[in-house]
């Protein structure tokens, strides 16, 4: 009854969980319940959520504003209790926590629902096809963008700073036939969203995996050798921004090849000026030292997230749209040399997903129809 009068008030209050633990996880919480919706998060370690819990449900936000306690409707170890009437399921948890993610959420999703990846490293397919597999046939929106809504990092069991917030979010749909329904309902939360078409468009717009690679890549002796080192400030030099750009470059040709229309956020924007997907952020990223880290190259998600899934998926890509990607090919052969396995065959590509064998449209009409 609440949340109806609400709405016909045009107050943009709605139920909403959030999946996950990590940095985006409880920076989504604490941004979206200070906004006023009604937040659920669910932690399936319930000794890490418990700080939460015994704080009366609250996290500490520190961000430009300050820092603040912001009191959340729920912490939770249930899965279900965080996704029951919910409309809005939001996870901004690592690409490969994923499926187990998917089997968790599958009894209790229902019609109607829109489920959100930020990002999603072609996670709406994935997670939606092992729900249907599980037996469930909810009609559900999944979709997902290119980053986080957040720049954050946490600061303690239940403190997170906030650096910066995406102001644009370019987010795709599947099946897409949902795609204005569910970006009506995830502006609700995130204004910044916008629809860019198809689940694989969404994917495409993944900018981990053009980010992190090369960075890792080309600082792996100083990551193995400082206890700390930051990527983003003395790891970002001239010669690794142009492996950078020329790998976006693929990217962008391989979203031109299957017909997605722009804008493309070129990731030299987000050096160059304020019209990337965050804004003018990269020297507010260093500027904040929360990137100065300790980064294990066999374990780390910038490896096992952005390098093993998001960069076979966008080398997948290519190969099935023709498009030459040499720089993407090089540098999952060098990670799968200190890792000791071919990336080329991970759980993340167009031939472990069973679609390389679809032709254009046939691919079309899937991401469109979803079964």
């Amino acid at each position: 009854m609440l949340d109806s009068f609400a709405k016909q008030l045009g107050c943009p209050f709605m139920k909403i969980a959030i999946l996950g633990g990590g940095h985006g996880c409880y920076a989504a919480a604490a941004d979206l319940s200070e906004a006023g919706h009604e937040v659920r998060l669910w932690r399936r370690d319930g000794a890490a959520l418990a700080p939460v819990v015994e704080a009366g449900s609250s996290i500490r936000l520190k961000d430009a504003q300050g820092e603040r306690d912001v009191r959340i409707a729920m912490a939770t170890a249930n899965i279900g209790d965080a996704m029951r009437g919910a409309e809005l399921i939001v996870i901004p948890s690592p690409a490969i926590a994923q499926s187990d993610i998917a089997r968790a959420m599958a009894p209790h999703l229902v019609d109607g629902q829109v489920v959100f990846l930020p990002p999603g490293t072609f996670g709406s397919y994935v997670m939606a096809q092992i729900v249907r597999d599980s037996g469930n046939q909810a009609d559900v929106a999944w979709a997902e963008t290119g980053t986080l809504p957040y720049l954050a990092r946490k600061h303690g069991e239940r403190e997170v700073n906030v650096t910066i917030r995406a102001i644009h979010l370019p987010t795709g749909v599947y099946p897409a036939r949902k795609e204005k329904e569910a970006i009506e309902v995830i502006r609700q939360a995130y204004p910044a969203v916008h629809g860019c078409g198809d689940a694989l468009s969404g994917a495409l717009m993944n900018a981990g995996p053009i980010i992190h690679p090369p960075l890792m890549v080309m600082n792996a002796a100083p990551l193995q050798h400082f206890e700390r080192w930051d990527i983003h400030n003395e790891g970002t030099q001239p010669s690794v921004r142009a492996v950078t750009d020329q790998l976006d470059h693929e990217r962008i040709a391989v979203r031109d090849a299957f017909g997605h229309a722009g804008p493309h956020y070129p990731l030299a924007d987000h050096y160059n000026n304020d019209k990337w997907m965050y804004g003018d952020a990269h020297k507010k990223l260093v500027k904040s030292g929360d990137w100065r880290e300790h980064i294990d190259l066999h374990t780390h998600r910038y490896i096992v997230e952005d390098t093993e899934m998001g960069l076979a998926f966008l080398a997948s890509a290519a190969r099935h749209a023709g498009v030459d990607a040499p720089i993407a090919q090089g540098l999952l052969a060098i990670v799968g040399g200190f890792l000791g396995r071919d990336l080329r065959k991970g759980p993340r590509t167009f031939e472990s997903l069973g679609l390389a064998g679809l032709s254009r449209d046939a691919l079309k009409e899937r991401l469109h129809d979803g079964r």
